[in-house]
């Protein structure tokens, strides 16, 4: 799968230093994987969730949250947001 900015992953990673194995990690598994469907995507990251047209991954031992857009037919995911857990919470990201 193509994944369009890893650059918020190093952003994110820059700031919270903690997570970048755990950012890492996912990257190289998404990076990795040739994903057809939701359902594909829940058998390798069963605590990833549908939120509207969106797909959150929980991440680091619930500590991150990773919003994307997934197209599956182009192989295509869109880093959206990378934020913490406290910051998921307030739901700004939902406007954006």
């Amino acid at each position: 799968m193509h994944i369009v900015t890893r650059k918020r992953l190093i952003v994110f990673s820059e700031k919270h230093p903690n997570t970048s194995t755990a950012l890492d990690a996912w990257y190289r598994i998404i990076k990795q994987n040739e994903i057809p469907n939701f359902a594909k995507l829940r058998q390798i990251f069963p605590s990833a969730d549908k939120v509207d047209n969106l797909t959150v991954f929980n991440i680091g031992g619930n500590k991150i949250r990773l919003i994307t857009a997934i197209h599956y037919k182009t192989q295509y995911l869109y880093i959206r947001h990378v934020l913490t857990h406290n910051e998921y919470n307030k739901e700004k990201w939902k406007k954006s």
